[in-house]
């Protein structure tokens, strides 16, 4: 991503979700502020990415919101009070989300995509809430430590950190440095997130799905840079400590959240719930 400038595919993703709202009618993952967000370019914007071309990337991105939040909304029910968005984009969670006694929210991204957020929240009228905390952070040049405790996060506090259209835009060294945080913070960890993998392990028409779509990326300067063999993934995650590891793969996610036929679970990315919680 360009120094100075906001995430072009934080963009595309927070269209995604609002197209959903209105082609699906939010029937996988509903967000009443998705439409608001985007502001004067809502209409725009939903008809590009509400396009047939465009549904197998839409309805992936619903229900990696609705694999996440349906976590953190339950551990937040348990009693959880610490959640951290990284790459948080044009996400709505924290304005939505119910006030609780002790709830805190981080939003963590690049100081140019945060900045406009702050923009479009303002020009939407969405107020801030007072649970919520902006941290801008570069995760190539910052350690994500370095950026939350900027903000005052509590690292032995339990907390849930969700990691959205984050893991394949980071190196693979970025991304073991991000998740050996998780894993090593005092308080036990939960974390989210999608990936997908290796172009080579795909079928040939999952494959050139997936090297389009990476093209249009790169040529907007936000290359997909990391992919992992899911087994691979799980065994290091485990080494780092995570004591749980809960994989859908395309054909779980079509399942679980899209009632697709067989025919249709050939290609799409993984969701991954992992925690440290002690004793699980």
């Amino acid at each position: 991503m360009e120094e100075a400038r906001a995430s072009r595919t934080a963009l595309a993703a927070a269209a995604y979700r609002a197209a959903h709202q209105v082609v699906e009618q939010g029937r996988i993952f509903r967000d009443p502020l998705a439409l608001r967000i985007l502001g004067a370019d809502a209409e725009a914007l939903v008809r590009d990415q509400g396009a047939d071309v465009a549904r197998r990337m839409r309805v992936f991105i619903a229900a990696r919101s609705r694999f996440a939040e349906d976590r953190i909304v339950t551990t937040i029910e348990r009693g959880l009070r610490q959640v951290v968005i990284l790459g948080a984009g044009l996400d709505t969670f924290a304005y939505r989300t119910p006030a609780r006694e002790g709830l805190r929210i981080f939003e963590v991204d690049h100081p140019a995509t945060q900045a406009w957020k702050r923009e479009r929240l303002a020009a939407a009228r969405i107020d801030v809430p007072a649970w919520l905390t902006f941290a801008a952070i570069d995760f190539e040049r910052q350690t994500l430590r370095e950026g939350l405790r900027a903000g005052g996060f509590d690292e032995a506090r339990e907390t849930f950190f969700s990691l959205l259209g984050v893991v394949p835009y980071l190196t693979e060294d970025a991304v073991w440095s991000t998740l050996g945080f998780i894993a090593g913070t005092p308080g036990s960890a939960h974390v989210a997130f999608d990936y997908s993998d290796p172009p080579g392990a795909l079928a040939a028409d999952g494959r050139a799905q997936h090297l389009d779509r990476a093209s249009r990326v790169a040529a907007i300067g936000e290359p997909w840079l990391t992919h992992f063999v899911p087994v691979e993934l799980h065994a290091r995650m485990r080494t780092l400590g995570f004591t749980r590891v809960e994989d859908l793969g395309p054909a779980e996610v079509a399942e679980r959240y899209l009632g697709a036929p067989r025919a249709e679970r050939r290609a799409g990315g993984h969701l991954l719930y992992a925690t440290n919680v002690r004793g699980q």
